[in-house]
């Protein structure tokens, strides 16, 4: 839970869920199949109820990010960035180019595909408080989410957390890490200064975490 108590993380099992409270509900990604359960008691733990939600961020596609999105019962849009935005609703498939792809092929085929509209997220977009910050290298259409009101980024998986610092994600969990790198140098240097950061796997950072990011990207 972010100091201001309208960030909070729903699950904290083999990804994290966020679900952001600023007048409006927006989810964070979707964690795997069976974490639906333990999104739902979440919402209404914190005095929601899922029709509350008014949109999903998605920072990429992958197995234990979009999980849960056919069987939580939302009635919302999807934001998520090409192509990954493409392949929640399965009208196109990852590549089998990389192990990426193929793993997201194979994890793929035991999920459902949400009935729910999937928006295309570009590059400086604002949706509601966010603003989306593109950082393609974990997966192609990979996006960061600032809302800068709150003081929180969404950092997905471009880096992860490990021993009270980031990292970048391994290489062999990156559709192109060389990419992934680079992404991380750049959003460094674009996104303004936020206090509190949300990774996909690992505990939040509770303070200066873009001075943490810009530590990492020094680094690479």
């Amino acid at each position: 839970m972010a100091p201001d108590s309208r960030v909070y993380r729903l699950v904290d099992g083999i990804s994290n869920v966020y679900l952001v409270d600023d007048g409006e509900l927006t989810l964070v990604d979707a964690g795997t199949p069976g974490d639906a359960k333990e999104i739902r008691e979440g919402i209404r733990a914190l005095g929601h109820a899922v029709a509350d939600v008014d949109r999903v961020l998605l920072t990429h596609y992958d197995y234990d990010h979009v999980g849960a999105l056919s069987s939580l019962g939302l009635n919302v849009p999807i934001h998520a960035g090409e192509p990954d935005a493409t392949y929640v609703t399965g009208a196109a498939k990852p590549p089998l180019t990389n192990l990426k792809g193929l793993t997201q092929r194979v994890l793929g085929r035991s999920l459902d595909h949400p009935d729910l509209t999937s928006l295309p997220v570009t590059d400086g977009e604002e949706i509601g408080g966010f603003r989306a910050y593109r950082t393609p290298g974990h997966t192609a259409g990979h996006t960061v989410y600032l809302h800068e009101g709150l003081d929180v980024a969404f950092l997905g998986d471009c880096v992860r957390e490990e021993e009270s610092t980031l990292q970048p994600m391994p290489g062999w969990l990156c559709a192109d890490a060389e990419r992934n790198h680079e992404s991380i140098k750049e959003l460094s240097e674009r996104i303004p200064t936020f206090d509190y950061g949300a990774p996909g796997h690992g505990e939040p950072i509770t303070a200066g975490a873009s001075a943490v990011l810009r530590r990492v990207a020094a680094g690479l």
